[in-house]
């Protein structure tokens, strides 16, 4: 058996690992690269696997996330035809993430192309990945599985997903594979939540014991603050953009961070730590992904479904408006103080955000919130590390709103919430591989792995590296 490490070594986007055994070969996840200048160029050439994508025989996605599904088109376009497997819910999402992916690249071109006709230059722009179209080819290839139904989607392969609590319908997986007449056991931890976080149920504990482990660690190198202290920054935040005067942004990614948000934001107000409030969710992208998780009720925890119904019940203490056409998201550009603005995307590459944030980064009396991991070489990294000056739509803006960085709200665990996960494995697994961290935080969590729960160092692939087992 080999694996081979396509995406997420050494940086946590563009997450892709080819399994091949002696009679097939799949893959966990086909994620796009996202953030710096290198970005297109890996998205190029991430599924250059040393052999034709046709080959693959079955693809399994841990979730919705672009990050680890958004290069699924690419795959389709090169010729793959074999089918995708995912729960429902990442499913759902996808039918919105996908599109949304494709639009953008499309209107991202369209703008190059009307800049440099503007400037009197060619016409040598960079075609998108892929178009609309062609996400709605790889949609085809969706196959619904629930959690903890086990299938056999190859011969001597039996695979099960199981929650991950990191968004909706999120999972890591446990794959079975008799290579050679030799069973292994796999286990990819794809994304995982913290526990005790509102909106979804924890991460399920993992299997007893297993051969080989893939293992994430966005944040194995630092630890969230407490949910408490994260409320006490919020409100902050909150009371002192709306007395000055000024807006809050959100910068908030579609799925799950919106949610989570807005449930924060609903829950201090029922709980009267804040005065009633008007949020405006503006990005069509987090109102479909909120329709989706409202449509799967299940996979919520009983907490969020008592504050939907308090929320249903007082209109009048949390006005909650989810703007849907491009008019009146123009519109709230001209709200001068008062207005609490969520927009996607999380990272402040592309969508409404970028609107938002040239008309508010200038402005002393604003604020921006960001809630989540901020890849390196992406704007919201950018802001947090403390850029006086960026640029938007190619026009240079002035920083001068107070950036405000709350890591209490992340979707991923923490080094603490990883290391309890691990401690679900009676016994080390014989092979551990640290993926989806930036270089640094892959390097302390593997220590803190072999300090803490006394296993072998793991090992950390580089990307394209294969390893045979």
């Amino acid at each position: 058996m080999r694996i081979g490490f396509f995406g997420a070594a050494g940086e946590v986007t563009g997450s892709c690992t080819l399994v091949e055994t002696g009679a097939c070969r799949f893959l966990v996840d086909c994620g796009m690269f996202q953030g710096g200048r290198e970005a297109r160029s890996k998205n190029l050439n991430a599924l250059k696997f040393g052999c034709d994508v046709r080959s693959i025989d079955f693809v399994l996605l841990t979730h919705a996330h672009i990050d680890h599904s958004g290069l699924l088109p690419l795959l389709s376009v090169l010729g793959y035809r074999g089918p995708v497997y995912a729960t429902p819910a990442t499913i759902d999402l996808l039918q919105v993430l996908l599109r949304d992916s494709a639009h953008i690249q499309e209107k991202e071109s369209e703008w190059q192309l009307r800049h440099q006709r503007r400037r009197g230059q060619g016409s040598s722009i960079q075609p998108p990945l892929y178009t609309v179209a062609q996400a709605e080819a790889a949609l085809k290839l969706l196959r619904p599985v629930p959690y903890r139904q086990p299938i056999r989607p190859a011969e001597a392969i039996a695979a099960s997903f199981h929650d991950a609590g990191h968004i909706l319908g999120s999972s890591w997986l446990e794959v079975s594979v008799t290579d050679e007449g030799r069973p292994r056991r796999l286990v990819f931890s794809g994304d995982l939540g913290m526990c005790d976080r509102p909106v979804l149920h924890d991460p399920e504990p993992p299997v007893p014991a297993a051969d080989v482990l893939l293992i994430e660690s966005t944040y194995g190198d630092r630890l969230h603050r407490p949910l408490a202290e994260t409320e006490d920054e919020l409100v902050a935040a909150i009371e002192r953009t709306l007395h000055t005067g000024g807006n809050l942004i959100i910068p908030a990614f579609a799925v799950g961070r919106t949610q989570e948000v807005v449930y924060m934001l609903a829950d201090l107000v029922r709980r009267e730590r804040l005065a009633p409030l008007r949020i405006y969710v503006d990005s069509p992208m987090a109102t479909a992904a909120t329709h989706i998780t409202l449509k799967h009720p299940d996979l919520v925890d009983s907490h969020t479904r008592d504050l939907i119904d308090w929320m249903q019940q007082h209109p009048r203490k949390f006005k909650l408006e989810f703007v849907a056409d491009v008019e009146r998201s123009r519109a709230l550009n001209e709200v001068r103080s008062g207005a609490i603005i969520i927009s996607a995307s999380g990272m402040c590459e592309a969508g409404r955000i970028k609107y938002h944030l040239r008309e508010n980064l200038p402005r002393s009396e604003c604020s921006i919130l960001i809630t989540g991991f901020q890849a390196a070489g992406t704007l919201g990294r950018r802001l947090v590390d403390g850029a006086r000056l960026v640029h938007i739509f190619g026009k240079p803006v002035a920083v001068r709103a107070r950036i405000h960085t709350v890591g209490g709200l992340s979707a991923h665990a923490d080094q603490t919430g990883l290391l309890d996960w691990l401690r679900g494995f009676r016994a080390p697994p014989k092979h551990v591989f640290i993926v989806h961290g930036e270089a640094g935080a892959s390097a302390i969590f593997a220590q803190a792995i072999q300090d803490t729960l006394g296993w072998p160092k793991p090992h950390l692939p580089q990307l394209g590296e294969r390893i045979t087992l």
